[in-house]
């Protein structure tokens, strides 16, 4: 039986002379069958080559990664260790202090736990380190000192305009400058321009000095008679917690810091911590301004 097959005809560029071979059709399948095989082997090896080369470029970013990690965990055990140390030298120094000047927080309550010498703490958290600190920072420095003070307080009760200017707000409720609607308005803004001085208006102590919110920045002068007064927007501070201050004495300078639409001071008074009307101590200041009078828009 006759197979069929493919005629393939040479012929010579010279003479011209012609060949034919006859190709079975199987062979010629068989030779595209191994060719196509071939292609799809040397794909895969490509592509083997490929994924390889990729891992291995993946490999050696994951080391560097894993190396740079770990030289800089130990950089952070080195710095958690050289701060633990400063930690425990700042609670040793407190704790001298402390005692050095009769300052008593009044001790943790004791327990079997926390006297246990096999559980007891080598060093202080950063919690116990910090509260330390604040104490420290606002407290008076001793009780002698704190005795003192009151005898040398004697102009307790804010008898001062703690600026020279005029009354823009009202104490009470009063429209929102910025939105709008009813709110209440703790205190007094009193006009002033930039870096005016602004001054106590009674003997106290500063129980604080800083950033505060809405306020700005902020100074609370207790005057240790169940009253404080309030100083808001500064643009500067000249006083710290805990710094004695007398009637008159320049704390800090008038601004626009914190929820302000112009430079001016908030003043505020505050009985037991409750915000009181400050116009009636104002009324009684031995130094007024003329132009803060009784404002019939304020209705006082």
């Amino acid at each position: 039986m006759n197979q069929p097959y493919f005629i393939v005809v040479l012929a010579h560029s010279l003479h011209g002379r012609i060949r034919r071979f006859h190709v079975g059709q199987k062979v010629v399948f068989t030779v595209l069958g191994l060719a196509l095989l071939g292609c799809f082997t040397l794909f895969g090896m490509v592509s083997s080559y490929l994924r390889m080369a990729w891992k291995v470029a993946g490999y050696n970013d994951l080391r560097e990664q894993t190396e740079f990690l770990r030289v800089r965990y130990q950089k952070l055990l080195t710095e958690a260790h050289e701060t633990n140390e400063q930690m425990a030298q700042l609670q040793l120094f407190a704790a001298e202090v402390s005692l050095a000047y009769g300052i008593n927080r009044g001790a943790a309550p004791q327990t079997a736990l926390n006297t246990s010498i096999g559980q007891a703490k080598l060093m202080p958290t950063l919690a116990e380190t910090l509260a330390q600190y604040n104490h420290l920072k606002t407290a008076s420095l001793s009780g002698s000192s704190r005795l003192s003070t009151k005898r040398w307080l004697t102009n307790t009760t804010p008898g001062l305009w703690p600026l020279v200017g005029r009354l823009l707000s009202h104490f009470g409720h009063r429209q929102d400058p910025f939105g709008g609607h009813q709110a209440f308005h703790a205190g007094v803004d009193i006009s002033g321009s930039m870096g005016a001085p602004v001054r106590t208006a009674a003997d106290g102590v500063v129980a604080f000095a800083g950033w505060e919110s809405g306020y700005g920045k902020l100074i609370v002068v207790d005057h240790l008679n169940g009253l404080s007064t309030y100083y808001a927007h500064l643009s500067r501070i000249d006083v710290i917690p805990g710094q004695e201050v007398r009637l008159g004495q320049v704390v800090g300078g008038c601004g626009a810091t914190g929820r302000v639409t112009s430079p001016h001071l908030h003043y505020e008074v505050r009985r037991g911590g409750a915000p009181v009307n400050p116009y009636p101590y104002l009324a009684k200041s031995a130094i007024a301004v003329a132009s803060a009078q009784k404002d019939p828009l304020f209705g006082f």
